[in-house]
């Protein structure tokens, strides 16, 4: 069976591309970059791809049983500075890549990466599950939903075997800071340079952060027992607030001789105040539930990003 991954080179990708190898899989990776990525798996091939140029996609998909999308060119703080960019980078080649799928004959499962974080918005129940409302107030989460609701369109009008998944905050080893998008990052990065870490509003967002392997499992899991035409949260349930965050990372880092300071800036309209997922359904219908704990998590990612500031 051949997989394959678009943007599979980015965070996510590269652990969901060693999960699928050992699952037996042949492993297709497509990636913007003309050059394969230096720390993706040996085992899986690369091939620079414009996503937006159909042809070449065809080519490329042409004998592929699975398909994951991963790609996205902007980050929800990104969007908000230039919504049109968002939409124009990220909507025209997610519909083309539809399109072309849909042309294939064998074709097994499309998963469709959305956004937990950000599609729901403003929600009034938590923990959110796949059945409220979708309400997103930044143009990232606006074009996520818009990808959705065109890949249901494809599944309900030509059966195309979509499955949507919307995980929420990714963290782990080999997450880059002041990327935009990764709040333990981008704080442990500021720790390192001695520098304070920006808390917006008095204790900033209340996240989901889930651990960048589970999140690929949660996908795999997915991919292996999900039906088509649904949509699956990958979520932990739990709650951190930026405070929070620093808190349970403080005794890590000063173990180390270093110390976490912060300031406080206003809050951001962007920002949702509040996100924490259900996994109940994926639990249901895949088996899946998140593994790797918090504090393992971050022990990891902290011993990590110290080595290589050492080096």
């Amino acid at each position: 069976m051949r997989t394959c991954v678009i943007g599979g080179g980015g965070f996510i990708g590269k652990y969901l591309v060693k999960l699928l190898l050992a699952s037996g899989r042949d492993v297709l990776v497509l990636g913007r970059r003309s050059e394969r990525p230096l720390d993706l798996s040996t085992n899986a091939y690369y091939k620079p791809c414009d996503y937006a140029d159909k042809n070449n996609l065809r080519k490329c998909l042409v004998d592929c049983d699975e398909i994951v999308d991963l790609a996205y060119a902007t980050v929800p703080q990104t969007s908000f500075e230039n919504p049109i960019f968002d939409l124009q980078a990220n909507l025209p080649p997610s519909v083309a890549l539809l399109e072309v799928a849909n042309e294939l004959n064998n074709l097994r499962c499309l998963i469709v990466t959305s956004s937990g974080g950000t599609v729901y918005g403003l929600s009034q129940v938590l923990p959110i599950t796949e059945e409220c409302a979708t309400q997103p107030i930044s143009p990232y989460g606006i074009t996520k939903l818009a990808i959705e609701r065109y890949a249901l369109m494809f599944h309900l009008l030509s059966d195309l075997p979509v499955i949507i998944v919307r995980p929420s905050n990714a963290f782990g080893l080999g997450q880059k800071p002041f990327t935009g998008q990764g709040f333990i990052a981008t704080a442990m990065g500021k720790v390192l340079k001695n520098e304070p870490v920006t808390i917006f509003g008095e204790n900033g967002t209340i996240r989901d952060y889930v651990h960048v392997k589970d999140i690929a499992l949660g996908i795999l899991c997915a991919m292996d027992r999900g039906e088509a035409g649904e949509i699956y949260n990958i979520g932990s349930g739990i709650g951190r607030s930026n405070r929070d965050v620093l808190e349970e990372m403080r005794p890590i880092v000063e173990g180390s001789g270093f110390s976490i300071r912060s300031n406080n800036a206003q809050p951001r309209g962007f920002d949702v105040p509040t996100n924490v997922l259900s996994y109940e359904k994926l639990l249901k219908h895949a088996n899946w539930q998140p593994e790797v704990s918090f504090d393992t998590g971050i022990c990891e990612m902290w011993e990590g990003m110290l080595s290589n500031f050492k080096s």
